[in-house]
């Protein structure tokens, strides 16, 4: 049985497509605005283009712009939208929304459309949208609204409180009130706590919080998700290379950066893009292919390094049973190690540690795993077996897969963010590959060695 909410809110929602489809517009327009609107931008990406199309006509676009700063979907499926708009329409839209949503969405417009939203827009909000528009991806400066409130030090509360209120409707935050210089570089910052408790007649300057803050326009996105949480900022603000205050970041920015960057990290390690669309299967495939093709030659490095010890396996065939056993241990072990090197190189918890500390915690974590795992093993294969030579060979060839595999799990992605590649990139199922080559290697070769004992025994 569904929870009560869930049922209400898909009540609502078929009521509202039986208003559009019946062309009720008056009580459409009561309850569609009567809705959060996170539910009105769930309500109006499930509708069909003859639906939205009655929407435009039945909305304003400042009562759409709002919708449109909650729709959830990817920019260029909110950029179709506005090709269903009249130019001026879709401009107005365009015009409702924070600019940095809109920048986020005009960058995947055509190049034919996006001189005409802006040339409908006011001059202020097209200046705003094409300054954004030239900062690299990824960085603050294309995650950053310009819609905040800006205040001078020699303002009494009473002063900046009225500003606060004039500005309020349009700032993205008004908890933090920011305090600029005559060349507009920041000094300092005022909570709306600050500004309530603090007489009329006091001066900002002397209330305000000197020590505020701010991020560079260039700096990458997730250094700047980083401090937001490190510090439990709210918002942060962001200053050009002559530190003049350009713009903010608030914390709902921050936490699309944290979900983008999270599923292009997860989508690294599985060496698959998770946000592909299921409905498209050939396309899905096309992405999919290349990693596995690469890992399919890779592959066969592993098959023709088996087929290289062929006549160890025709002397003792019980080698073979155990091949499957060590590798897919040692992968296990590998992608393990990747998964946690990755995760602390997101959160910079491993500054402190050199490269040699990090060798050689690896090292030893890696041969505590593989004593016991081999050890393990050992007594496994003897027991099964009765030959616990056998036995012995399979728990140190495993023990040193192990410790290989874990040393190349952490150390790959270490050295990938040493020369600035996303260490994402080596993903799990590279590591368990490259595990099996070096397994298959460490294996026969330890096997070699012992090969009269097995055979004896």
């Amino acid at each position: 049985m569904m929870p009560e909410n869930k049922n209400t809110n898909h009540k609502k929602k078929q009521t509202i497509f039986s208003l559009l489809d019946e062309q009720k517009a008056t009580k459409f327009r009561d309850l569609f605005l009567s809705l959060h609107i996170y539910e009105q931008a769930q309500i109006f990406t499930s509708l069909n283009e003859k639906q939205r199309v009655r929407v435009y006509r039945y909305l304003t676009p400042i009562e759409l712009g709002d919708t449109f700063d909650a729709i959830e979907e990817d920019p260029e499926d909110i950029v179709a939208y506005f090709k269903e708009m009249t130019p001026d329409y879709a401009a107005k839209v365009i015009t409702q929304m924070y600019t940095d949503n809109a920048v986020d969405v005009l960058a995947f417009a055509d190049k034919k459309d996006l001189p005409k939203y802006l040339r409908l827009m006011s001059r202020e909000k097209a200046d705003e949208i094409k300054e954004l528009l030239h900062y690299e991806d990824k960085t603050a400066g294309a995650i950053m609204a310009t819609e905040y409130v800006k205040i001078v030090g020699n303002q009494t509360t009473r002063s900046a409180m009225h500003v606060l209120r004039r500005e309020a409707k349009e700032a993205e935050t008004i908890y933090y009130t920011y305090v600029i210089d005559d060349d507009e570089r920041l000094i300092g910052v005022v909570t709306l706590r600050d500004l309530l408790i603090s007489g009329d007649d006091m001066l900002i300057q002397e209330i305000m919080n000197d020590q505020v803050m701010s991020v560079k326009v260039d700096e990458d996105q997730e250094d700047v998700a980083k401090t937001i949480r490190d510090y439990n900022f709210l918002a942060i603000p962001v200053t050009d290379y002559d530190d003049k205050m350009i713009g903010i970041i608030t914390v709902d920015d921050i936490i699309d950066v944290i979900d983008e960057e999270s599923a292009e990290d997860y989508s690294g390690l599985a060496g698959v893009d998770i946000e592909e669309s299921p409905d498209n299967p050939i396309g899905a495939a096309v992405k999919r292919l290349p990693w596995l093709i690469t890992l399919l030659f890779l592959g066969m490095s592993t098959a023709s390094l088996v087929s290289h010890y062929e006549h160890l396996v025709s002397e003792a065939s019980i080698l073979a049973v155990f091949i499957s056993s060590i590798t897919g241990t040692a992968g296990n072990a590998g992608t393990q190690s990747l998964a946690v090197a990755v995760r602390r190189l997101a959160y910079k918890n491993d500054e402190d540690k050199t490269l040699f500390g990090t060798i050689i915690a690896e090292i030893f974590t890696g041969l505590v795993i593989g004593i016991i795992t081999g050890v393990t093993i050992m007594v496994i294969v003897g027991i099964w077996k009765h030959n616990f030579i056998l036995g012995f060979v399979i728990g140190l060839a495993m023990m040193c897969a192990i410790i290989v595999a874990n040393l190349a799990g952490s150390l790959i992605p270490i050295l990938m963010d040493k020369i600035g590649v996303d260490p994402a990139v080596a993903s799990g199922p590279f590591i368990s590959t490259l595990s099996d080559l070096t397994s298959v290697l460490i294996y026969f070769n330890i096997a070699k060695l012992f090969l009269a004992f097995i055979i004896g025994s």
